[in-house]
């Protein structure tokens, strides 16, 4: 059921649109034949993520708040939030004209996705989602610092292995799936120096695909776009800042075990 969450992550992200970047969410195709005199620029995309995240948060709280505080209660409630977002974040992608209201109902479920797990994995390693929250905004606030003073450039070439790198977790994280539906194992999910080092290389990619998603919105900024494509650049860094979140809860679940 954890797995649940992540597939659908990785199928969305880098699976349905073109791969101008490793988040297709965010791809340039996706900016193009939008019509429209707004401009989206960079601060305009980022408060819009604020306000998703904060819809996030609120959701997230409501989950973490509930009766049903049992690993087991929680994970039955887990596959229904998941199959909602699911939807949500599909007709998001399909119809980016409706963002404006898709993508707050997507942020909704996913809060209450994460709100779900990141219970779960409190009950087991108390302190651990405090870290793992103060970890990602950490990062992100890193990576876009480094973004915004150039300390690292996106170039094509970075683009290229920042997208390879992700492509190929994408690939490990399925082929993971399918050994486990045959109850077999895989270095990813154990505790030891293998799959301890593996989370921390997946978070990395993530961070790093962070930058490619602060470079193409720079890149549209001075296009002329219609309001709702804010939103959809919004919904599209988010699922990146999720994706990161959970990499780093893993990683640090990783680390309690040893």
């Amino acid at each position: 059921m954890f797995f649940l969450v992540f597939f659908y992550k990785f199928w969305i992200v880098y699976t349905v649109m073109s791969y101008n970047t490793s988040n297709p969410i965010l791809s340039v195709k996706n900016f193009e034949h939008s019509g429209g005199k707004m401009a989206t620029t960079l601060n305009g995309v980022i408060n819009r993520c604020l306000i998703l995240l904060a819809m996030v948060m609120f959701s997230a709280v409501f989950a973490w708040r509930s009766k049903y505080i049992s690993v087991e209660a929680l994970s039955s409630k887990l596959t229904l939030f998941a199959i909602a977002g699911l939807i949500a974040a599909i007709v998001t992608v399909v119809k980016k004209e409706w963002s404006w209201c898709t993508a707050p109902l997507y942020a909704i479920l996913e809060g209450l996705v994460l709100g779900s797990i990141s219970k779960i994995f409190e009950l087991r390693y108390h302190g651990i989602v405090f870290q793992a929250v103060a970890l990602t905004f950490g990062t992100a606030a890193g990576m876009l610092l480094l973004y915004k003073y150039n300390v690292i450039t996106v170039t094509d070439k970075f683009r290229a292995i920042v997208t390879t790198a992700t492509f190929g977790i994408a690939i490990v994280y399925f082929v993971g799936w399918i050994l486990s539906l045959f109850g077999g194992g895989t270095f990813m999910h154990s505790g030891g120096v293998v799959g301890l080092l593996f989370s921390l290389f997946v978070v990395t990619i993530a961070a790093l695909n962070l930058l490619l998603d602060f470079d193409l919105i720079a890149k549209v900024s001075n296009r002329g776009l219609p309001s709702y494509m804010g939103w959809f650049a919004a919904f599209g860094l988010m699922v990146t800042l999720i994706w990161l979140y959970l990499e780093i809860l893993r990683m640090l679940s990783k680390m309690r075990e040893r």
